[in-house]
């Protein structure tokens, strides 16, 4: 039987290490789909470790399963994604990106650092526990169609079977030292809509002459908001947003088109395909009673995230033993979207979030901003839980 206090003592020695991959990951960031040195350093490490691992053709995904005692008895998933953003940070660190406009700005980078840390823990202590735990280092999460679907459908969960699957993600508005978990739905689908009006552009002061895709484009936005507002059965959370509106002409030009942009997210398959239908009909009766022609794009993207009750349920249980009562809360269903979702679809699911936020430090950016950071201690947390749960579910 493995102890608690045998858990933490390890993480805490670990600690420096983990932080080093962190800080390397963070450094040399890799965008969606462009991961390779990024899994070539994950590669080293776990062969450092004595490690073997599998690669595949068609992504940068990287499995490693560490075999115990009867190794087939049960099978426990850990997941992490490595894929970083498009944005240039501003942070003033010495392990700011190096990589003009590409950084960690998500969290990916603790994530796979906290995983490979619990393979070095896990490797060493395999003779004290019974099954196996998979780490899988996943790709892509931030571009569609997705690192998790690529690997589900290279088989990852397959030969042995998995039986659950974990997987952490930061939060900056949790303090460090604790975790949220949200039972049942918890992540959005999400949709992608793009929409171009076609009108008739013109000089701007003989509006009577053009047929303005302008107006047209904001009434279409006005009216699809209904959606939510009228149509939206109220069980079900419900977000549809716009971010871009693009009519290139002037202050007297009317533009011959104007191109919207926006998401659709949430949490029912037949209500999602409902909205999809709604807005091709908005928009297209809406541009025709002014004259004009509309053409819908709409890019499905993830599914929701849905964490099993009884999985959920026995988390919360392992780290309050872990962690304390105090430094586990129940939290809010989120709107955002994670392609952890297509695990969630197949086998009993637990997404659980990480406290990163140090406001002493300065740590308070949230995720996806340039400026956005985590507290390394934080690290120390990720790894020993994780180790924690996955031992305490094999059993």
């Amino acid at each position: 039987m493995i102890t608690k206090e045998t858990i933490i003592k390890k993480s805490k020695e670990l600690l420096d290490e983990v932080i080093a991959h962190r800080r390397h990951l963070h450094a040399h960031p890799e965008i969606s789909q462009n991961e390779k040195e990024t899994r070539a350093y994950i590669c080293s490490v776990l062969e450092s470790y004595n490690i073997s691992y599998k690669l595949f053709k068609n992504h940068y995904g990287v499995l490693a399963d560490i075999k115990a005692k009867n190794a087939s008895k049960k099978v426990v998933a850990l997941r992490a994604d490595t894929d970083a953003l498009p944005i240039k940070e501003l942070n003033d660190v010495p392990y700011k990106s190096k990589y003009e406009g590409i950084m960690h700005a998500c969290g990916h980078d603790a994530h796979s650092a906290s995983l490979l840390g619990v393979a070095k823990i896990l490797n060493d202590l395999r003779d004290n526990f019974e099954g196996t735990v998979r780490l899988l280092f996943q790709p892509s999460e931030e571009k569609y169609p997705g690192g998790a679907l690529l690997m589900l459908n290279d088989g990852v969960l397959k030969n042995p079977d998995v039986n659950v699957i974990f997987a952490q993600h930061v939060l900056p508005t949790l303090e460090t030292g604790k975790v949220g978990v949200k039972s049942g739905y918890a992540m959005a689908s999400t949709d992608e809509v793009f929409i171009t009006v076609k009108g008739k552009g013109g000089h701007g002061a003989t509006p009577e002459l053009n047929i303005d895709p302008v107006v047209i484009g904001a009434q279409i936005i006005v009216q699809l908001q209904q959606i939510v507002s009228r149509k939206a059965p109220p069980q079900i959370p419900t977000v549809l947003s716009f971010g871009r509106f693009i009519a290139d002409g002037k202050t007297n030009i009317i533009p011959d088109t104007a191109h919207l942009e926006g998401t659709v997210r949430t949490f029912n398959e037949e209500w999602r395909l409902q909205i999809h239908t709604l807005i091709n009909k908005i928009c297209t009766t809406t541009a025709e009673a002014m004259g004009a022609h509309c053409e819908v794009r709409i890019d499905k993207g993830y599914p929701f995230l849905i964490n099993n009750d009884l999985l959920t349920d026995r988390f919360k249980e392992y780290a309050t033993a872990y962690l304390g009562k105090d430094n586990v809360s129940d939290i809010d269903l989120r709107m955002t979207a994670e392609d952890f979702a297509y695990y969630s679809q197949v086998i009993p699911s637990c997404f659980y979030r990480l406290g990163i936020r140090n406001a002493e430090k300065g740590i308070v950016s949230n995720i996806h901003s340039a400026t956005f950071d985590i507290d390394e201690k934080a690290l120390e947390t990720g790894v020993g839980l994780m180790c924690w749960v996955a031992l305490k579910e094999l059993e």
